[in-house]
């Protein structure tokens, strides 16, 4: 590691002043930034730490929606939706280790936008509105790439709210020694359609598979995308699996999250 100062505001409004400081890069759970900081990949002068806002901590239920504060962990969420919101419990309880449930929060795997994170498939198909210090904006136009947000310098995910679907499934299917996936789907019926978001497979981070959406909206059904496939063009490939690999477990994938919550 090496010297830098750090900082714990107890509000949004403090947090943001402090993100003024040159070179201030802001502290969630840290269980990417952490590694980050130890590898000398990112060398702020100044770390926001968010853990102390409490008015980002906590789940409101709204009709139809569920609302998360940004600064919930993942062992919270998925306390909260056990036997309420299966897609969602599954996802929040298969992150990483106890340890990494205990400290990671949604906040920080939304805005860090790892092309692996399992929070953005969920955001995806359960047509989630992610809340800033400053602004709305919808799932669709906040993932925008690899590592890549909407979100603007200083600007801090604050709360993120789902559309709560009438079912839904998440099945990831993990890299054992790292616990990411090397594809996840979230699959999500709702009373106007079916949604499935990707996570783990594509160079440009989490999508939306648009094709199987179609099928499943007529009939939900692993049958429904039996005819399917899906293109290995601009899916990743390293030593765990080529392109084409993860092409197919997108399809075994969203079949088992259908029959799963079907």
């Amino acid at each position: 590691m090496y010297n830098f100062d750090i900082t714990r505001p107890t509000t949004v409004d403090e947090a943001v002043a402090a993100l003024s400081a040159d070179e201030a890069q802001p502290l969630s759970g840290g269980q990417t930034l952490i590694p980050t900081l130890k590898q000398r990949l990112a060398m702020p002068s100044v770390l926001v730490s968010l853990t102390a806002i409490d008015e980002m901590k906590g789940i409101t239920e709204g009709p139809g929606t569920l609302k998360v504060g940004g600064g919930t962990t993942h062992g919270d969420v998925a306390q909260a939706t056990k036997g309420s919101f299966a897609g969602l419990h599954t996802l929040a309880s298969k992150i990483g280790d106890p340890a990494v449930r205990a400290r990671g929060t949604i906040g920080g795997s939304v805005a860090n936008n790892d092309p692996a994170a399992c929070y953005p498939s969920a955001c995806m198909a359960c047509a989630a509105t992610i809340h800033t210090n400053t602004r709305d904006i919808a799932a669709d136009d906040f993932f925008q790439g690899m590592f890549t947000t909407a979100l603007d310098e200083g600007e801090i995910v604050t709360a993120v709210t789902l559309k709560v679907p009438e079912k839904s499934s998440y099945q990831k299917f993990e890299q054992p020694a790292s616990r990411f996936p090397l594809v996840g789907v979230f699959v999500a019926k709702h009373a106007d359609g079916v949604r499935v978001g990707v996570t783990g497979a594509s160079n440009n981070g989490v999508f939306r598979w648009a094709e199987a959406e179609e099928a499943l909206s007529s009939n939900f059904s692993p049958d429904a995308i039996e005819g399917l496939s899906v293109s290995a063009e601009d899916l990743m490939g390293d030593l765990h699996g080529s392109p084409e690999y993860r092409a197919h477990l997108i399809k075994v994938m969203t079949k088992r999250g259908v029959a799963d919550a079907s």
